[in-house]
C-alpha cells in the first residue's frame, strides 16, 4: 500500500470521526492528543488502524505519546508497521 493511500484513509477516518467533516482542520502537524482526540478516541483510532491495515500496535507504542501526537506521526507508525510485515 502506498503512502498516499495510507495517509488518505487515516485522514478520512479522523475527519469523519473526530472533526465532524472539517478536513481543513487536519494538517500533517495537527496536534491530536488533548485537542482533537481524548483517551477513548485513541483506543478507537488504534482499533481502526489495526483492523484497516492488518497491523498490531503494541501497548508500549500506544503509551508513547510521540506515536499519536500528530497526524504525520500516526501515518509514520502505520507505514513502519506495514514495512515490517513485508
Amino acid at each position: 500500500m502506498e503512502t498516499l493511500q495510507v495517509e488518505q484513509q487515516i485522514r478520512s477516518y479522523l475527519v469523519e470521526n473526530f472533526l465532524f467533516g472539517r478536513s481543513e482542520a487536519l494538517t500533517e502537524t495537527s496536534t491530536l492528543l488533548g485537542g482533537m482526540i481524548d483517551s477513548t478516541g485513541i483506543v478507537e483510532l488504534v482499533t481502526f488502524l489495526q483492523e484497516r491495515f492488518g497491523i498490531t500496535i503494541e501497548d508500549d507504542e500506544v503509551a508513547a505519546p510521540a506515536n499519536f501526537d500528530s497526524f504525520g506521526h500516526v501515518v509514520a507508525l502505520v507505514e513502519e508497521k506495514l514495512r515490517g510485515r513485508a
